[in-house]
């Protein structure tokens, strides 16, 4: 069975870095401003919803495609 990844300050700048973007567009397709991003990544509690969705996102239960989608 997989390891599920967990959400972080640290896992989140990983992923992030590893996607090659940068806050702006990270943090957008989650509805949530570059500011409000550079926040959590300093390690501001996230709320919970968010810490849900980020971990079904990275987790693979739910798509890019999804998460814009929703933003419509």
């Amino acid at each position: 069975m997989a390891r599920k990844k967990k959400v972080s300050a640290a896992s989140i700048v990983k992923e992030r870095q590893e996607q090659g973007l940068n806050q702006r567009d990270y943090w957008a397709q989650f509805g949530v401003t570059q500011s409000g991003g550079s926040r959590y990544e300093s390690g501001r509690n996230i709320p919970k919803p968010l810490t849900i969705l980020m971990a079904l996102a990275a987790n693979g239960k739910v798509t890019k495609k999804d998460l814009l989608d929703a933003q419509k």
